[in-house]
């Protein structure tokens, strides 16, 4: 008689348990907010415009004047390996160091997500609509900077400043704007893991953090010498600068407040 009471009294127990962990799982549903902060570095410090003195492999010196570029076509990967893709027409955003600006994607579906996808640039699909169907991109494009002319397309980046090397004694003005050249449209796109869930609920916006070194435009795996052109919106040297913004991006932390 012990061990049968034993016995109902374990399985009671287990059922009691199950109901209790039923009950507290989490039923995750509706939609939330979420915001990605872009914090521009070069190399291991922030970066300040216009006063900061900052240093290539090349032993180039650098005082960044201006920085900008296209975030586009964002891509948002669940823990179940699903994936959420913000609606294209809204999925232009124009990242200005002078500005601070911190773009907030709405009316994410509830989830824990742990990837990012996002374009550098925009796609030459989109470019291909024709000036009537680029919407407000192409007005805040415009009064931003970020386009070049219809025939060379939207730019990925505008990068400017002065630099002085062992050749270049007196500062000198540098710019970089990384459209299309050539044949080579130059959109590109890149894949980040998140260190740790981006928690999207109804009550919960994450913001993502992500830095920007913008020290790996001209110094990434392919090094670009600022001396011997330091006027690059078109030519051989585009596509390679185009190679090294894939290195441009890291995820630093998420919070989920």
């Amino acid at each position: 008689m012990k061990n049968v009471f034993k016995k109902t009294v374990a399985i009671a127990t287990l059922s009691l348990f199950v109901l209790s962990c039923e009950k507290d799982e989490e039923v995750i549903s509706g939609t939330g907010n979420l915001e990605i902060e872009f914090d521009n570095a070069f190399g291991n410090n922030d970066l300040i415009l216009n006063t900061q003195a900052n240093t290539t492999s090349n032993n180039e010196f650098l005082k960044v004047s201006k920085l900008k570029y296209i975030i586009s076509n964002i891509v948002l990967t669940k823990e179940d390996g699903t994936t959420f893709t913000y609606p294209k027409n809204e999925s232009y955003f124009i990242i200005d160091e002078s500005t601070g600006f911190v773009p907030e994607l709405e009316n994410i579906p509830a989830g824990n997500y742990t990837k990012i996808k996002f374009g550098i640039g925009v796609d030459k699909t989109q470019w291909e609509l024709g000036a009537t169907g680029q919407g407000d991109l192409l007005i805040n494009a415009e009064a931003a900077g970020m386009i070049s002319s219809w025939a060379t397309g939207y730019k990925l980046v505008n990068f400017e400043g002065t630099f002085t090397s062992a050749t270049v004694l007196t500062d000198t003005s540098f710019k970089i704007h990384i459209g299309q050249s050539g044949e080579n449209y130059n959109y590109t796109e890149v894949t980040l893991d998140l260190p740790s869930k981006a928690i999207v609920r109804t009550n919960i916006t994450p913001e993502i953090h992500v830095v920007a070194d913008v020290s790996k435009i001209i110094d990434g795996t392919n090094k670009i010498k600022l001396s011997e052109g330091s006027t690059l919106v078109e030519g051989t040297k585009i596509p390679l600068i185009t190679e090294n913004l894939n290195e441009m991006f890291t995820i630093d932390h998420v919070h989920n407040d």
